[in-house]
């Protein structure tokens, strides 16, 4: 079985597969008289198809037993698809760039900080979440409609990230 290096989270890093969500390093607006600090326009929220509009979800991942390995990817072509933490617990994100099928050799894997979201673009294959540390808790944000809005491709050639816990 091949491994997956996991690599830290960054916004460069990820860049081709959608967006970083976090509040470091970004500019914020002061908000309710100064009590609060907004930081805007973190990610595009991407809904295609009829009627399609923006939802917001809560989603409650297990923690997976290790080693785990990856042999399912999915995407969602009609729109982006956001996980916002609700704990201060790193997890693993499993990517592939946009295209027909997924070529094993192409994923990659980022480990967040704990404090980190990510928004997927539409298109782009991802392993369903992946949180080996402990049960998560997360804020979704993404597209609901008529038309269908995911695939799934199962992977020839599974494999098992490297983690440095």
């Amino acid at each position: 079985m091949k491994s997956l290096l996991v690599k830290p989270l960054t916004a460069e890093a990820f860049f081709e597969f959608g967006d970083v969500i976090e509040m470091d390093q970004r500019a914020s607006q002061p908000m309710n008289r100064g009590m609060a600090e907004r930081f805007p326009s973190l990610a595009k929220v991407e809904t295609y198809g009829d009627k399609a509009r923006a939802v917001i979800s809560l989603v409650h991942s297990h923690r997976y037993d290790m080693p785990h390995t990856i042999d399912l990817v999915e995407r969602h072509p009609l729109g982006s698809q956001a996980f916002i933490p609700l704990d201060d617990t790193p997890f693993i994100v499993i990517v592939a760039p946009i295209g027909d099928e997924v070529d094993a050799s192409q994923l990659r894997a980022f480990k967040t900080n704990g404090s980190q979201g990510i928004n997927y673009r539409a298109g782009i294959w991802h392993a369903p979440l992946f949180t080996p540390y402990d049960d998560m808790n997360f804020v979704c944000v993404d597209r609901d409609g008529q038309d269908k809005n995911c695939e799934e491709r199962l992977i020839p050639e599974a494999l098992r990230p490297q983690i440095d816990f």
